[in-house]
């Protein structure tokens, strides 16, 4: 079997961060957002990459209004009252135009019509599965609208992403109930073990930081499982964060690369999956450097798939597959 490379991006705007930075703050990240996707999608288009867009439901809208309409009636009682975003809702201008940091629904547009980009969820207003107040309830009809959004665009959800990686075991049954036939799972490892923000140390972040630089917790490739084996919906594990380039630490570019290549590489070379994910607002600040890093790697997946026949699959075609496989195993 050939190795595979697994891209997804948590696609978020101003929702993925709204609750630790105040909007003027990245503002001018936000706005070169609209910039790099078109940017993004050209290269994967260059190099035949396709990609799962995880998207959070409140971009879909292009109006304030269609959005109002389309809320669920529980929303997420958190304990920590800053995690919810629809306190924020009436600060959403009357439209896309008026407010490109929190509408996205042109955005949404663009990226569906490049082949090989599968529009996912990244549930309905970016909530937080592990954080204390919120219930399972909460949870089902925030997906349901999620779901509904994507749908009203004409858009089939088949592939989640949990906001914060915050990846909840007893809210899979309620993603199978919505249709989501996968989900990106965390990596195997202590290290990125799903967590509540109060439970991350200081110590965790620097481990982290420095795994990206020097490999001290594996490749985190992994052989092809199947629906029959590790239930639903898939478990598509993340294997590595693209972290975005960096002027303070430019001088362990070098090391970054090597380290998700060396990975992809172990991937193609032994027929695992290589499953890399960013968010598209990390390359908004620096944006030519980080444009510059994610084309070697693009460059590094095409020697590879010259090479040893490495595929690129959305998380969308990964599921696909995997049923594919145990139709096979059944005979």
């Amino acid at each position: 079997m050939s190795g595979t490379l697994v891209i997804s991006l948590d696609f978020e705007l101003y929702w993925g961060v709204r609750d630790r930075r105040r909007l003027e703050e990245i503002r001018s990240d936000l706005l070169a957002t609209r910039q790099v996707i078109p940017a993004m999608l050209a290269l994967f288009e260059r190099y035949g990459v396709r990609a799962t867009w995880a998207t959070v439901g409140f971009l879909f809208f292009e109006t304030r209004a269609r959005l109002l309409r389309a809320l669920p009636a529980a929303k997420p009682t958190y304990s920590e009252a800053k995690y919810s975003p629809y306190g924020e809702i009436a600060a959403i201008g009357v439209d896309e135009s008026s407010d490109p940091c929190r509408l996205g629904r042109s955005l949404v547009e663009l990226i569906a019509a490049h082949a090989g980009q599968e529009i996912g969820t990244h549930t309905f207003c970016h909530y937080f599965a592990l954080e204390a107040g919120q219930t399972p309830e909460a949870f089902r009809q925030d997906l349901a609208a999620a779901v509904a959004a994507a749908n009203r665009a004409g858009h089939e959800v088949r592939s989640l992403v949990f906001p914060r990686n915050q990846c909840n075991a007893e809210y899979l049954p309620l993603c199978d109930e919505a249709g989501i036939a996968c989900f990106r799972g965390n990596p195997r490892s202590w290290l990125y073990r799903a967590r509540p923000r109060g439970e991350e140390r200081r110590v965790l972040r620097a481990l982290r930081l420095l795994d990206a630089y020097v490999n001290i917790s594996g490749h985190h490739t992994y052989r092809r499982t199947t629906p029959g084996t590790a239930g639903r919906p898939l478990d598509v594990p993340a294997s590595r964060f693209l972290r975005p380039w960096s002027s303070r630490l430019r001088w362990l570019e070098g090391l970054r690369l090597r380290r998700i290549k060396s990975a992809m590489t172990h991937a193609a070379r032994r027929g695992e999956v290589f499953h890399l994910w960013w968010h598209p607002e990390n390359f908004g600040t620096d944006c030519a450097q980080n444009l510059r890093c994610l084309e070697v790697l693009l460059r590094h997946f095409a020697s590879l798939r010259e090479r040893y026949g490495m595929e690129s699959l959305n998380m969308g075609d990964f599921g696909s597959a995997s049923v594919n496989l145990a139709k096979q195993a059944r005979g």
